[in-house]
This record gives C-alpha cells, sequence and structure tokens, in this order.
C-alpha cells in the first residue's frame, strides 16, 4: 500500500516522498512494522505525509478479533491500519506554495484552465464570453476542467490575484484586442509567467503546457530536496547542520537509546530506513555512539 501512496504522491501530488521503514521508536504503537512516506517541506522539515502499519495480531488479541479459519478453527486476524488523508493536504501546500498562495499541480487541481474576459462595453463582453465559450469546449473535450470567471462585479485585477491564491495552474485572459487579433494571454502559476499565444491551436498547447507544469512542479520541489540531503558522519557538524533544515544521511547503530540521546539533544528523529530513494547500505559508526552500524538512516527535524 506504501508503493500507491508514493505513486499518488510522486505522480499526482508532484512530490518527491522517501519510502521506508519507521524506527522502533518512530513505528506505531503496538504495530510490528511501519513503513511511510517521508518529505521534506520548503523549510527542510520532515512531513510524515502516509503511512502504513503492520499491526500483527496484538491489536485482535487486546479486543478478542477473531475468525474461523478453513479448518474450522478460531484465529485470531492479522490487521493493517493505513494513514493518508488531510496529512496530504498539508504537504501540498506547505511543499508547493508561494507569497501569492497555493500552487496546484494539473493532476490533482479542481480546476485546471480558468478565463477572465476583459473589457469595458457590454458588447465586448458578449464577444469575449462567446469565444471563451468555444475554447472551453474544445479544453474539455481534450479532459480538461475549465472554469469562464464571467463576474460583472470584480475587476480583473482582483479575479488574477483571486485565483493565483487559490492555485489554479493555467490562466487565460482575453480582450477586445486580443479577440482582433486571434489571440490570447496564457498565465502560467508555477512560475508566475505569461505570454501572448494564438488561438490557433490553443488546446494543444494548453495540453503541453499542463505537462509542463506538472513536470515543472516535481522538479523545484525534487532539486530542492535533493540540494539538502546530504551523508554526514560527523557529530558535531550533525548538531550544526541538523538546524539549517536538511536531511542528514547518517550511521545508527540500531539501539533505542542512541536513537532516544540523539532526540533529546538535537529534536531530530529518524524518518525512516530508506529502502528506495538513496544508498544507505554501507559499514560504518554510528554518528552519536561510535558503535559499528550497517547502514544510513535519514534524520531531520519534523513537525
Amino acid at each position: 500500500m506504501v508503493d500507491v501512496y508514493a505513486k499518488f504522491a510522486r505522480d499526482t501530488m508532484a512530490l518527491p516522498v522517501i519510502v521506508g521503514h519507521k524506527s522502533p521508536n518512530e513505528r506505531f504503537a503496538g504495530a510490528l512494522d511501519t513503513l511511510t512516506i517521508e518529505a521534506m517541506m520548503q523549510d527542510g522539515k520532515a512531513l510524515q505525509a502516509g503511512t502504513s502499519h503492520f499491526l500483527g495480531q496484538n491489536f485482535a488479541k487486546s479486543f478478542d478479533v477473531q475468525y474461523t479459519d478453513k479448518e474450522g478453527k478460531s484465529q485470531y486476524v492479522w490487521a493493517t491500519s493505513w494513514g493518508v488523508s488531510t496529512r496530504l493536504m498539508g504537504a501540498l501546500v506547505m511543499a508547493h506554495g508561494d507569497d501569492n498562495g497555493l500552487v496546484l499541480p494539473p493532476a490533482l487541481a479542481p480546476i485546471q484552465v480558468v478565463m477572465v474576459p476583459i473589457y469595458r462595453k457590454s458588447e465586448e463582453m458578449e464577444a469575449i464570453l462567446e469565444k471563451m465559450e468555444e475554447i472551453k469546449k474544445g479544453l474539455e473535450a481534450q479532459g480538461h476542467s475549465v472554469k469562464i470567471d464571467n463576474r460583472d462585479t470584480l475587476r480583473p485585477g482582483f479575479k488574477f490575484a483571486e485565483w493565483e491564491l487559490k492555485g489554479v495552474p493555467v490562466r487565460l485572459a482575453i480582450g477586445p484586442r486580443d479577440l482582433e487579433n486571434g489571440t490570447v494571454e496564457v498565465h502560467r502559476r508555477d512560475t508566475l509567467t505569461k505570454e501572448t499565444m494564438s488561438l490557433e491551436g490553443i488546446g494543444d498547447h494548453i495540453a503541453a503546457l499542463l505537462d509542463d507544469i506538472q513536470a515543472n512542479i516535481y522538479k523545484k520541489a525534487f532539486d530542492f530536496r535533493e540540494a539538502n540531503v546530504e551523508k554526514c558522519d560527523d557529530w558535531e557538524e550533525f548538531k550544526e547542520k541538523i538546524t539549517q533544515g536538511k536531511f542528514l544521511l547518517c550511521h545508527w547503530d540500531g539501539t533505542a537509546e542512541t536513537e532516544q540521546k540523539i532526540k533529546d539533544e538535537t529534536k531530530a528523529t529518524i524518518r525512516c530506513i530508506p529502502i528506495d530513494s538513496f544508498v544507505c547500505e554501507e559499514e560504518g559508526k554510528d554518528i552519536y555512539s561510535g558503535k559499528p552500524s550497517s547502514q544510513r538512516v535519514v534524520f531531520a527535524i519534523a513537525y
């Protein structure tokens, strides 16, 4: 199940995550194992974005939950628990948002394209809205979600700011001159850049643009994480760097005692023992105790 979480985070939310096992101190109380997806937020802190807990038979025995097997004997059930909900929404806001508001990946955005008419006269409004309806039908036929903001009580500048705040990936604006020239102003939320384009072939361009925005949002988050993940083998260096918003790959001797001492002294915890993102199986010495270690784990300060 955690693989499904990771795929959704990466492909839909444009959120790079590290898949791994929780250490005994950090796993769900009573669970035999906890798998997690850990994400880095823009302040460098870690967020446990989703978890899958293998509960074994502990809870079944505590609450006397049994089933009858094919031999007719009563057996305690084996249980799991999956945790992925509103925390992913928090991850989305904190990983991609900026000072203007939300930045939504097109694959997740409820509205992918918003269109804002620019006009002074009612005749201009009618002609522009007619063209926008035509564009809207074409985009919807390609599978895109589109909204025309035809509210006549608000200025275009207010609408622009509102849709930026809500994170809509693409904004189209058409005025009388655009209508005459067969052009449209195309604004992308991820880079806050805009360009004037021909209305001819606009559907294919928007489709390509949405794909590019999705990829760019992921790349920005991925590059940020990669720039702030590093190996660390010195305790004094660890204490300094862990406060700078970094994920540190460090050797751990596997004991809960060492893990707790590191947490008490630095507030850093073992976010996970990674299984997919970094090569961590190597011989070394524990960052704190100096005892032998066969692998690195991910340390970070979390929310």
